[in-house]
């Protein structure tokens, strides 16, 4: 899967990274590099969302990065 949209940092528990995509859905990130994670960043990823797996953050569907490219700010 690819899609587009903003890293955020969520508070929860001991705090997510997050992608809000362009289409509105919220992921949790998971195998996120750490170039990624950073809060307003503008990306483009490709992965795989997981849904056999659950998280304490419980913030969306589980995305995990299997690569990425930075599209702005």
């Amino acid at each position: 899967m690819q899609t587009t949209g903003k890293i955020e940092h969520r508070g929860m528990g001991p705090g997510a990274w997050a992608l809000v995509a362009d289409t509105g859905e919220t992921y949790e990130l998971r195998n996120a590099p750490s170039e990624l994670c950073q809060a307003g960043l503008k990306v483009k990823l490709k992965g795989e969302v997981r849904r056999d797996i659950m998280t304490f953050a419980m913030i969306g569907p589980v995305f995990e990065v299997q690569s990425f490219e930075v599209i702005g700010e």
